[in-house]
């Protein structure tokens, strides 16, 4: 599609004069000294050449891409050593094979034969999976442009360990990882096919090799998991086709990664109840709400400063509540060490998971435990107000589903949603107009507790005093 011709507005560089008529009849580029002109176009005339994207065949990792591999783009996909890199890479390029599609794996760690004895044991063999091996990036790029039939996805395992014989430099350094990643970029977008980089990580988490690393490719994708546990969490720090909230849980075991349809029933799966300074938050993931555990502990400082450790939650916030807590509760933890963690190795981030922080280290403090069918949420502000959070609706449908019968959350939530009208939902929630907030009103399994300030949430749930 050519040009859209648009009118000539001459740009005013002097009194009554035009650019034009300052620089001459000539090209204004061409007197600047710039090169040739490009075409410009009207932004409603740019044709729509969106690509549809290749589904992995599995549902938690299409969820965290947003459907799926995108033609001609470069994923990195890093991880610490033995969290289960190859494994996830490895599954997802066979399960494209056995759906039709030609993918190829280049191993430069791991001999062949080790790569088809895995393949083995996670028993999903196709002949249209084609391995090869070595240190050569441009060997590779040949080989993958000599096939008749481009592949779907091209798997590189690691980015770290190929190398272009041109650069002067060892595999893994700067300028090698940058070269690389460089020349296999082009390739996908050349062939129009997906690459998939695995990376690794340095000491301090981030990404081995240079920041532009990052920049070269379209979506990164993280792989975390504790290597002695087997939950494992799939996240997107970066992604140019879809949104990066999304999160995607696997199970490893000896038969490889499962995926997790049921986040929440593997979380709170070994939760004991009865328990001081233990609380179930409804977490928003992505688009999908988990509940999670968040656990609290209170002991009795050694001496000097109060310790204050966090896991899954930002330590300043956890430190901005502790001192709410003080000024407008009348509870210090002054001194007390703190210990603050979401159990499970998820992340509780959101300014929704304030609420339960702040009960579970008072229900740790007093050594009172909260009720088992007990829900909480709700963003805290300075002045010890509970403020209102969304998603609402998709929140308290989790907690119904999975059993949890009351629900504490900020009376601003209900009379918003009061106003808009809740939808009917698994719960059984019906309009916004039957939502009493004089007080604990019971839609379906779950009974909604509206507070307005941190005191009132506390003395509700048998914390106050």
């Amino acid at each position: 599609m050519g040009a859209v011709p648009l009118p000539r507005i001459p740009l005013q560089v002097g009194a009554g004069e035009s650019r034009s008529a300052r620089l001459g009849q000539g090209s204004p580029g061409a007197w600047l000294g710039y090169g040739a002109p490009l075409d410009l176009l009207a932004i409603t005339a740019v044709p729509d050449s969106a690509m549809v994207a290749i589904g992995t065949g599995h549902d938690e990792v299409d969820r965290v891409l947003g459907g799926g591999f995108v033609p001609g783009s470069v994923t990195l996909l890093g991880g610490e050593p033995g969290v289960g890199k190859s494994t996830l890479a490895h599954q997802v390029a066979s399960s494209m094979a056995l759906s039709g599609h030609l993918v190829v794996m280049h191993s430069a760690e791991e001999p062949l034969a080790q790569v088809a004895r895995r393949a083995r044991r996670l028993g999903r063999l196709s002949d249209r999976l084609l391995l090869s091996e070595g240190g050569d990036v441009l060997a590779l790029c040949a080989s993958v442009s000599a096939m008749e039939y481009p592949p779907a996805l091209v798997v590189v395992d690691s980015i770290q360990t190929v190398a272009d014989p041109r650069v002067g430099a060892a595999p893994g350094s700067v300028g090698q990882v940058r070269a690389s990643a460089s020349i296999l970029a082009d390739l996908a977008k050349g062939l129009g096919i997906a690459v998939l980089l695995i990376g690794h990580v340095t000491k301090e988490g981030s990404l081995a090799g240079p920041r532009t690393l990052e920049h070269l490719v379209d979506t990164v994708l993280s792989f975390e998991g504790d290597r002695h546990h087997s939950l494992r969490f799939l996240r997107a720090l970066k992604h140019r086709f879809a949104a990066t909230g999304e999160l995607g849980l696997f199970e490893i075991g000896t038969e490889g990664l499962r995926e997790v349809e049921d986040p929440g029933q593997l979380l709170l799966g070994d939760r004991q109840e009865g328990m001081p300074g233990s609380i179930v938050l409804p977490v928003l993931q992505g688009k999908r709400v988990v509940l999670v555990e968040m656990q609290a502990l209170v002991t009795p400082a050694a001496q000097g400063s109060p310790r204050r450790s966090a896991q899954g939650v930002d330590s300043a916030r956890l430190a901005m509540l502790l001192a709410v807590l003080e000024q407008r509760a009348g509870i210090s933890l002054a001194a007390h060490d703190c210990y603050v963690s979401v159990a499970g190795g998820m992340d509780a981030g959101e300014p929704a998971a304030d609420l339960a922080i702040v009960m579970a280290v008072v229900s740790a403090l007093y050594r009172r435990p909260l009720p088992a069918h007990l829900v909480a949420f709700g963003e805290l502000g300075l002045g010890g107000e509970l403020r209102q959070v969304t998603p609402l609706t998709e929140r308290l449908d989790e907690a119904a589903r999975l059993g949890f019968s009351e629900v504490v959350l900020p009376e601003r939530s209900l009379e918003i949603s009061g106003a808009a009208g809740l939808g009917v939902g698994g719960t059984g929630f019906s309009t916004g107009a039957q939502m009493a907030l004089n007080g604990a009103s019971r839609r379906g399994p779950l009974q909604l507790r509206g507070v307005r300030v941190l005191e009132e949430a506390l003395a509700s749930s048998g914390l106050g005093g």
